[in-house]
């Protein structure tokens, strides 16, 4: 056995335990059971949601440990980006990625990296029919231009850019690219499409309390499925049109699924966003299908027009100071040292069975 693939088979019962066995596995699979790799290694910032502690399963692995046997999901839960080869990946329908920063670098988590060639093998076995699902920090990974040295606690004034084609493979695989957030806050969305998977019985909108991404470069081709509405939101990094908040888009023979959703705990409780995130699961891995002709031009026309440059603030309500985000209001342009590859455009402003990988 794989010294990094150590499988405790422990049962249901399990489930009553809080799942303290580590690593573990729930046996009793559904019959379309899909084996999905979620991979959570942080070069950059850490969420405290995917931070394992003394050893023991993060918060989101112990939630998906308990709720993917209901939806016939078998996740493998990794932060050894040295595993992704070719082969590894062949033995999974779908990746889902709760990651951030260059993850070719060790970063600030200190887990082994992916190798270039690594990256380029994960990202071909989607074009070739691998399912993806990326979750909140997801679009804050691979940054065009920036490596684990680019300091992104002053303005990140060169993510205030639309490249399109010339943005990283991987912005252009998931669909678009973090820029900043402000306060954690009640926010409105806007379902765009109520006959997809898992937003059924959504409604036309709901709120949640959650971190909200500002986000830009979004593709061309995404089938927008929730809204975020910016009208009457605190921070300036919401300044802005409403824009895509949840979307899925096909990457060649690939099916992409992403929800800027699932910063905070009570997020990962929420039947919403649960029921929103297993659909988004059921699509990527074939268990459902769905339209997603392109919208994002129809229900979301003034995404590409971004917000003025903010300073990077703690989402924290406790620690948010809302002066903190004026600050960047005239502040000079990046030095030339700082890490890009591409030229920088100015702003438009405005269980069944579970593994652990040790």
């Amino acid at each position: 056995m794989n010294r990094r693939e150590m499988i405790l088979r422990t049962g249901a019962a399990a489930l009553g335990l809080g799942l303290a066995g580590w690593p573990f596995a729930v046996v009793a699979q559904p019959a379309k059971s899909r084996k999905v790799l979620f991979f959570s290694k942080s070069s950059n910032f850490e969420h405290a949601v995917i931070k394992r502690k003394g050893g023991q399963p993060s918060f989101v692995e112990n939630v998906l440990a308990e709720t993917g046997p209901k939806h016939g999901i078998d996740f493998t839960f990794s932060k050894d980006g040295s595993l992704f080869t070719p082969e590894y990946l062949a033995q999974f329908d779908a990746l889902m990625f709760y990651t951030s920063g260059d993850l070719t670098a060790a970063g600030k988590d200190g887990n082994p990296p992916m190798t270039p060639a690594g990256k380029a093998a994960f990202l071909d076995a989607i074009k070739k029919g691998k399912g993806f699902v990326g979750v909140h920090s997801a679009t804050d990974t691979f940054h065009t231009g920036e490596t684990a040295d680019t300091d992104t606690n002053r303005p990140r004034t060169w993510r205030y850019r639309n490249l399109g084609d010339k943005a990283d493979g991987y912005t252009r695989m998931i669909g678009a690219e973090f820029i900043i957030h402000s306060v954690q806050q009640d926010a409105q969305m806007t379902v765009a499409d109520k006959l997809f998977p898992g937003l059924e019985k959504c409604g036309d909108h709901f709120s949640l309390t959650d971190e909200w991404y500002s986000l830009t470069d979004f593709s061309k081709d995404l089938h927008v499925l929730l809204v975020q509405e910016t009208t009457g939101m605190t921070g300036i990094p919401y300044q802005r049109p409403p824009y895509p908040a949840t979307w899925a888009r096909l990457h060649g023979q690939g099916r992409v699924f992403y929800t800027s959703m699932g910063h905070r705990e009570d997020v990962w409780q929420s039947p919403v966003f649960q029921g929103i995130l297993f659909g988004g699961l059921a699509w990527a891995v074939r268990n459902a299908d769905a339209d997603v002709t392109a919208n994002v031009e129809k229900v979301t026309p003034g995404c590409w027009k971004l917000p003025p440059v903010s300073h990077p603030v703690p989402s924290d309500p406790a620690k948010f100071k809302p002066a903190q985000e004026t600050e960047a209001a005239n502040f000079p342009a990046p030095p030339v040292q700082n890490p890009r590859t591409v030229p920088i455009s100015a702003p438009e402003t405005a269980l069944a069975k579970t593994h652990l990988i040790l």
